[in-house]
């Protein structure tokens, strides 16, 4: 008799469970939420992120259940089934008005197990190597249109003043127009700062 009352002690104690759910059906599940459809992204994308930690959290709670499952467990489990179902509906309903577009190779990245900042490393390295390229291509036609004018001063001097007169002159103009262009509606000049 003891060793009944021992075996009792350790049987965990069914807990009382609401009114049982049926099982997920297709005519038993409800439709997922219509959401309005003028939205913001910004509001689409947090709903999309809250369903999104709900399902995880459903999930969990699912993946508890079936680990500890016995028979009489079996209704909270069905109820945590149709939970999950039901999240992942409205989950795909809210994504639906989320416009994202992420890269194929992102995809690719995350199927083989490695991590999506390694991508963007990747890219952020390759646009700096680029831009190093392209200032060097920049500074290589600077120097030769700068060994090219001192050439041309040397052979046409007269004419090489009448081209700098023109080009002061059209930058000057140049520039006038872009701080009429850059007036705000209030009367103030934006500031484009230069380094």
């Amino acid at each position: 008799m003891a060793m009944d009352a021992q075996a009792q002690a350790r049987t965990p104690t069914p807990t009382p469970t609401p009114a049982p759910a049926p099982a997920a059906t297709p005519s038993s599940v409800p439709p997922p939420p219509v959401l309005a459809a003028s939205r913001e992204p910004r509001e689409a994308m947090e709903d999309t992120v809250s369903s999104i930690e709900k399902t995880l959290a459903l999930l969990h709670q699912l993946h508890c259940s079936v680990s500890s499952f016995s028979l009489p467990s079996q209704l909270l489990l069905l109820e945590r089934l149709n939970g999950v179902v039901k999240e992942l509906m409205t989950m795909q309903s809210s994504a639906q008005e989320c416009n994202l577009q992420i890269p194929i190779e992102v995809v690719s990245f995350i199927d083989e197990g490695r991590n999506p900042d390694e991508f963007t490393k990747g890219l952020l390295n390759n646009c700096i190597q680029r831009n190093q390229s392209t200032r060097g291509k920049v500074d290589s036609f600077k120097s030769l249109r700068k060994h090219l004018l001192e050439e041309i001063e040397e052979a046409f001097p007269e004419e090489t003043d009448a081209y700098r007169m023109l080009r002061t002159a059209a930058l000057t103009e140049s520039r006038s127009k872009a701080q009429g262009s850059a007036l705000l509606s209030n009367g103030d000049v934006k500031v484009k700062s230069e380094h």
